[in-house]
């Protein structure tokens, strides 16, 4: 009896974490819908492009995450929407920097230097978001990621007063797209939990490091139609 007892306490707080995790996904989703693009055509301009980092190669092959959110930042500054790309990600160790490897890509597209700032302690998406508020003093920027990504970048610049917006770019479907995308739940959970519960801050908070910017930044999106 006593372990068919604690087998339906078992099932019942599993129910009980699905659900809510569930419901956590759909808030996210649901509070964000209005600040995502996927018209880098029909995206306001702001100064700055925020790029979340991730590798470049899994497995020895081409990352298409990376490969579409490259290709995303190009097309926002050859169509003047941003002026300065800041791209930011995990500078784990030497050889493993998606700052680095991001900024060499985009050199090679055209891209000057002068327009590309590197954050190298963007480990986490929270990292990322708030530190280009609180260490680059950028305030007004695109974020560029694919949708569920969005979704939560979106969620965490919300809960810190950031007036961010973000051009949603492809991403895989399949069983991988599937696996990326069950693991964003469980993300999207601790999200909740570091905001409300603990409220994480980033790893490593400054120096500031002010990005000068020129172009004037639009207060609020405007949502293309559909």
């Amino acid at each position: 009896m006593k372990l068919l007892s604690l087998f339906r306490i078992s099932a019942v707080m599993l129910i009980v974490f699905v659900s809510a995790s569930l419901l956590i996904d759909r808030w996210v989703s649901s509070s964000t819908s209005d600040r995502i693009f996927t018209d880098a055509s029909l995206i306001p301009e702001r100064s700055v492009g925020l790029v979340l980092g991730t590798s470049k190669y899994i497995a020895k092959n081409l990352n298409p995450y990376y490969d579409y959110r490259m290709s995303a930042a190009l097309s926002l500054y050859q169509l003047d929407k941003v002026n300065i790309l800041l791209l930011s990600g995990d500078n784990a160790h030497r050889s493993y920097n998606e700052p680095w490897t991001m900024k060499r890509d985009l050199l090679k597209a055209g891209i000057p230097e002068q327009d590309i700032v590197l954050d190298y302690a963007g480990f986490r998406t929270l990292d990322s978001v708030v530190r280009a508020k609180n260490v680059f003093e950028a305030n007004h920027f695109v974020i560029i990621t694919q949708k569920f990504h969005c979704e939560r970048a979106l969620f965490i610049a919300k809960n810190n007063d950031i007036d961010a917006i973000c051009l949603a770019v492809p991403e895989p479907g399949g069983l991988a797209g599937l696996k990326i995308r069950v693991r964003e739940v469980l993300a999207r959970v601790k999200a909740v939990i570091d905001i409300y519960l603990l409220d994480i801050q980033p790893k490593f908070p400054g120096p500031k490091e002010p990005i000068n910017t020129q172009a004037v930044e639009i207060e609020g999106p405007v949502k293309p139609e559909q």
